[in-house]
């Protein structure tokens, strides 16, 4: 059972970051589950629509869906499994490369610039600090 402060930190935490995640999805030009399917053939290299519906944690048709639409966007492209002729691998195209760039862009840049505008020195360096703490939470 977790203690009183601990769990009022973890209140005050929460309604923090959703928060601050409504605030940085307002620059998103891209929906997010699709930005996240990008994201992830942006790390992950090409991947089957399978694989792609298991790293996102959601239905397989849904993932489908997903494609997709990023495929009339010309956002991804599906090419031939190379050792199994009953798959096709999804990737990012050059214009969902440029998509996704922007995109981050857009994110991070506002981020920046409120860190920038708002933080003091010494604020700033306790957030950058901080950043490694939040990862291992989100990690566990």
């Amino acid at each position: 059972m977790p203690t009183p402060e601990a769990a009022a930190v973890a209140a005050e935490l929460r309604t923090a970051m959703g928060k601050l995640t409504r605030r940085v999805k307002d620059e998103d030009r891209i929906p997010l589950g699709q930005a996240a399917v990008l994201g992830a053939l942006d790390r992950n290299g090409a991947m089957t629509t399978s694989d792609l519906a298991a790293d996102q944690r959601v239905r397989p048709q849904s993932m489908a869906r997903a494609v997709g639409l990023l495929m009339e966007q010309n956002l991804i492209t599906r090419r031939a499994h190379p050792t199994d002729g009953r798959k096709s691998l999804v990737e990012l195209s050059d214009a969902g490369r440029t998509a996704l760039e922007a995109e981050r862009g857009r994110r991070a840049g506002w981020l920046a610039q409120a860190i920038e505008s708002e933080l003091t020195d010494e604020e700033r360096a306790l957030l950058a600090r901080s950043t490694a703490l939040l990862e291992r939470l989100a990690s566990r």
